[in-house]
């Protein structure tokens, strides 16, 4: 194979690349957001400089259902998110995600830095109860639940506006920008990679969102430690579907440079 095909693959192996170039469409996204106060320390303790914490204390816990991703396939991913700042930008930070197939934790990783790691999370209804759950190495380490479209519908699957400021407000929080951080070593061990990495949802289309009372439970584990930031007052929940578009991200911050800058000026 010649360095110009080579440099054309996006992606290892070259025999049969695990993920396709983007962008990257996704459709019928389906988000269960449960949003709770956390302890202020712990919240402190997962955002890596520069971010801050927002001082809202408050988490987001995620389960989302992906049945039509370009590139990637079919598949569920649950994980914590902390609003967080950048500077004097709001942003939020992706803390832990779980997921249950290669492709997606591969790109994930590899292009904007997801914190991915393999797990069996799930996005169902169960009677009248939106099911959230997510089990790592045989264990359930987190179960969320939600009334299903019982309470406070903001949107029709028809597509019949029922609250349009709701809807808005919906669509602007989903563009909000989502930092990484990015971590990828050389072959020598030494990071090659240390970036705060950013990008922004496109393209949003919203085709059913629902809110309301939920509950939240977290369970501890070494590796998958959701509880780390543990449930103190659950406040309420998001259910919604949507289509959207991931693009490629951007560098908000990078630590190498930055730690080459520092070691110059001493």
């Amino acid at each position: 194979m010649k360095t110009d095909d080579i440099l054309k693959l996006p992606s290892m192996p070259l025999s049969s690349p695990s993920y396709s170039g983007g962008p990257y469409r996704f459709i019928d996204r389906e988000y269960l957001i449960i949003t709770y106060e956390s302890d202020p320390e712990a919240i402190r303790e997962q955002l890596p400089e520069p971010l801050e914490p927002d001082g809202s204390n408050t988490v987001l816990y995620e389960f989302i259902k992906m049945p039509d991703s370009s590139g990637f396939g079919s598949y569920t991913e649950s994980g914590i998110v902390i609003p967080a700042m950048f500077g004097s930008e709001k942003v939020n930070f992706t803390s832990q995600m779980y997921l249950n197939i290669e492709a997606p934790i591969s790109g994930g990783r590899e292009i904007w830095g997801f914190p991915k790691k393999l797990a069996r999370p799930a996005l169902e209804v169960r009677e009248d109860t939106l099911t959230g759950t997510l089990c790592y190495a045989g264990e359930q380490v987190a179960m969320g639940t939600m009334r299903y479209k019982q309470e406070q519908i903001t949107y029709d699957l028809k597509g019949e506006t029922v609250c349009t400021s709701c809807v808005e407000t919906l669509a602007k929080k989903m563009s909000k920008t989502q930092v990484n951080l990015k971590l990828i070593p050389d072959v020598d061990g030494r990071p090659a990679i240390a970036q705060l990495v950013s990008y922004n949802m496109t393209d949003i289309d919203i085709k059913g969102a629902w809110s309301g009372p939920a509950r939240l439970y977290l369970i501890p584990h070494v590796n998958a430690p959701v509880a780390d930031l543990p449930v103190k007052n659950v406040i309420g929940a998001m259910h919604f579907i949507a289509d959207m578009t991931l693009p490629y991200g951007r560098v908000l911050h990078d630590y190498l440079k930055t730690s080459q800058k520092e070691k110059k000026v001493a």
